[in-house]
């Protein structure tokens, strides 16, 4: 069953896509709010999976920061893309049955990732990202609240898949969350 990032898109989007990103960058745009948010959030050198990573353009940024970060994405064109950067990892892989082997001090799946998976399988994509976390290890997902996926179905998948909510805003700069707000930004860590 496609994702709804499939349904939704072509390859041609995909290519659109990341013109759209390439333009706001010549213009100057800041692009790296997610990156600051995140790298806030971890100790120098961790180790990150970026996972629905799109271009990679947080992930890079997250390697610039110094740390090691390993990137997913089940768009051919965008993998692509992020196998442009020549300090991260990129591969092909649909977050609900991935396996990478290994752990990470982070996960993050910024950029409507949960919005665009195919409905009914968010939260078998949590336990995966919850099988590559560390024990300490957190993960960070943004999405927009106006989507058929919700905050609140988010919260159930979250907890089904063993984390809590730990913080929550509205927005990358950490404005306070409220009902209505247009993006969902969670920082979930593993309940004990």
């Amino acid at each position: 069953m496609a994702t709804r990032w499939q349904d939704e898109n072509t390859e041609d989007h995909s290519r659109r896509y990341i013109e759209r990103f390439d333009r706001l960058a010549a213009q100057g745009v800041d692009l790296h709010g997610e990156a600051r948010m995140v790298d806030a959030l971890l100790s120098p050198a961790s180790s990150v999976l970026d996972a629905g990573c799109g271009t990679a353009r947080l992930g890079a940024e997250l390697a610039r920061r110094g740390h090691t970060v390993t990137a997913v994405d089940l768009d051919p064109v965008l993998v692509e893309e992020a196998r442009t950067h020549p300090n991260i990892s990129v591969h092909l892989a649909d977050l609900t049955d991935f396996d990478l082997g290994q752990t990470f001090d982070a996960v993050v799946a910024a950029g409507n990732v949960m919005v665009f998976m195919t409905p009914g399988t968010e939260r078998t994509a949590l336990e995966r990202v919850v099988a590559h976390m560390n024990p300490t290890g957190v993960f960070v997902a943004g999405f927009a609240t106006d989507r058929q996926y919700t905050v609140e179905q988010f919260d159930d998948d979250l907890a089904a898949a063993g984390l809590r909510v730990e913080q929550r805003f509205a927005t990358w700069d950490l404005r306070p969350w409220h009902p209505g707000a247009d993006w969902a930004v969670t920082v979930a860590r593993l309940g004990l």
